[in-house]
């Protein structure tokens, strides 16, 4: 049986050569394009199980067209891993939050390339099937894993991927949480993101709490921590 179909947007033949060799190595089949174009015509027609998306590509970029995915209900929970040369907290956020499920930054180890496929099909799994979580409800918040749909105070949320996964740390109330444990929650380990990215994030996800921004505590040296919530902002 053939395995998961990952699809590589990358105008670097050296780098598409090599992602090929190790992905079809690894049993995963492979299809590769060099422009935006060519994947969106072949998009039209089916889908991946993943697509890793360079950034800049010669006929656009890869933030527009993950954020244009992340619009399209066919493609909304399409995963997606973005390669970058650049490294900037501002970069790796702005991709994140328009719905990158994970970056890279070029040039990279094929066995995270690959150990970065795995976790984030297995996270995808796990919340195409609920894995038991099925809806959580704390306070005013409403939480719908399976439907990756979100509620505060009955008002739907418009998050993105990550913010939904840290949101998902509104289970455990009153437990704090460092930096590296909401990297590992949101992203899942082996990823590497500074204090600032965790930061930007937490304050992202606050703004579109609006009144009840509060729920999200700062725990000064250590992280931060939900607390319980009676729906009073």
């Amino acid at each position: 049986m053939a395995g998961p179909v990952i699809w590589l947007t990358e105008d670097d033949p050296d780098i598409r050569e090599l992602v090929r060799y190790h992905l079809e190595r690894e049993g995963y089949a492979f299809v590769c394009e060099a422009t935006l174009s060519a994947t969106r015509a072949r998009m039209d027609r089916r889908q991946p199980d993943l697509l890793l998306l360079d950034l800049m590509l010669p006929d656009g970029n890869g933030l527009d067209y993950c954020r244009e995915l992340r619009k399209q209900a066919a493609t909304e929970r399409l995963p997606i891993i973005m390669l970058t040369a650049r490294d900037e907290d501002t970069d790796v956020v702005v991709g994140l939050e328009v719905g990158a499920d994970d970056y890279l930054t070029k040039p990279f180890s094929p066995r995270i390339l690959l150990a970065r496929i795995r976790a984030v099909l297995r996270r995808r799994r796990s919340a195409e099937t609920g894995d038991g979580n099925g809806v959580v409800v704390q306070g005013p918040l409403r939480i719908d894993r399976e439907h990756f749909t979100a509620t505060a105070g009955g008002r739907p949320l418009p998050l993105t991927r990550s913010e939904f996964m840290l949101l998902l740390l509104a289970r455990r109330p009153g437990v704090v949480f460092s930096r590296d444990q909401i990297v590992d929650g949101v992203h899942g380990t082996d990823y590497a993101v500074t204090d600032r990215s965790v930061d930007v994030l937490v304050v992202s996800l606050r703004r579109k709490l609006g009144p009840h921004e509060r729920l999200i505590e700062t725990v000064r040296g250590v992280g931060y921590r939900f607390r319980a919530d009676r729906g009073q902002p």
